[in-house]
């Protein structure tokens, strides 16, 4: 066997969301802060990226977080989130893997009966509070990124349904957050290729009618995720984010749940001190809270908590052969769908 790249990664869930993290074969990538980082993977060199997410290493169900050295003295550890389409600044679900994998493979030392952990991302810092016993982390806790709306109700113009009303905020990354009745469909596991499908179309129509910018990082200047939502109760969510190319999250999604957070508080449904519980398409929960409020640029903002579990399941290795023709990975339209 000769290879001329080597990996190690550790498999990780989070609510079954699959967020694998590299731990070893990767030193650093260029750039002076962790969103140069990311943008040098997205404009220059995507290589990696697309080595570990595309088949047939990878597979379009999944993310892979890169670990890398802390750009900022406060950090501890650096990761980016690769997924199928390009680098991503934030994700809670992976960031919940990454802690989790730090944490339970030793990278980190583990204190009882909470473990603090912070973490650089192309979004700001996020502080994670680990509640451990016996060597194992039990659940995360993210303070995340400040949240804030850009748009409340916004009209979106569709071909199928008409007009959409969307709420456009920021969780970590953009999204558009859609009440699911609106497309005819709920959030159930037999609807998830329906929902997948039609929020990537949303996605491309939601960009070309709404022009967001964050006010401190001018990079983040898209919607990224449409996220289907559904109101069980005054503190209950059911949420559907739905992924390039299209798929859906397994998992509650955390910078997702902190852009409904910030929906709710400018509507005057939540003030600080609340819990919520965000309950993804297969049943898993992250529960929610508001700590407080802030502002972002000038722009009114919430400071959310997610916190949620996952599971190291498996270890392993991937190379890749100066010979092998198919080291830059493919895409095929059965399971990309629309998306390709």
């Amino acid at each position: 066997m000769r290879w001329k790249k080597t990996l190690q990664l550790a498999d990780v869930h989070c609510e079954g969301e699959i967020g694998k993290v590299i731990t070893g074969g990767v030193i650093d990538i260029p750039g002076k802060t962790m969103l140069d980082k990311m943008n040098y993977i997205n404009e220059v060199d995507d290589s990696l990226r697309r080595l570990v997410v595309l088949e047939p290493r990878g597979c379009l169900q999944m993310s892979v977080n890169l670990l890398l050295p802390p750009t900022r003295p406060e950090a501890q550890a650096g990761f980016i989130v690769l997924q199928s389409d390009k680098a991503h600044p934030m994700s809670g679900s992976n960031c919940i893997c990454v802690v989790t994998a730090l944490l339970e493979l030793g990278m980190l030392p583990i204190e009882s009966p909470v473990t603090t952990v912070v973490l650089d991302t192309p979004a700001g810092l996020v502080t994670a509070r680990a509640q451990c016993e016996d060597g194992r982390c039990l659940s995360v806790s993210l303070d995340m990124v400040p949240s804030f709306v850009e748009h409340l109700d916004s009209p979106i113009q569709t071909p199928e349904f008409g007009t959409l009303m969307a709420d456009i905020a920021f969780g970590g990354v953009y999204y558009a957050l859609v009440d699911v009745d609106q497309v005819g469909l709920s959030i159930a596991p037999e609807h998830a290729r329906a929902l997948a499908t039609q929020g990537v179309r949303l996605k491309t129509l939601i960009n070309q009618q709404i022009k967001v910018r964050h006010p401190l990082f001018k990079e983040l200047d898209e919607v990224a995720y449409v996220m289907f939502r559904n109101r069980l109760d005054a503190r209950t969510y059911q949420t559907c984010t739905t992924l390039p190319p299209g798929r859906v999250d397994r998992s509650p999604c955390g910078t997702g749940s902190s852009a409904n957070l910030a929906t709710l508080s400018a509507r005057g449904l939540v003030a600080p001190g609340d819990r919520l519980t965000s309950r993804s398409t297969i049943g898993g929960e992250f529960q929610v809270e508001l700590l407080g409020l802030t502002d972002v640029g000038g722009k009114a903002a919430v400071l959310p908590r997610i916190t949620g579990r996952a599971w190291v399941y498996g270890l392993h290795q991937i190379g890749v052969d100066p010979d092998d023709p198919l080291a830059a990975g493919f895409m095929l339209s059965d399971t990309w769908g629309d998306g390709f």
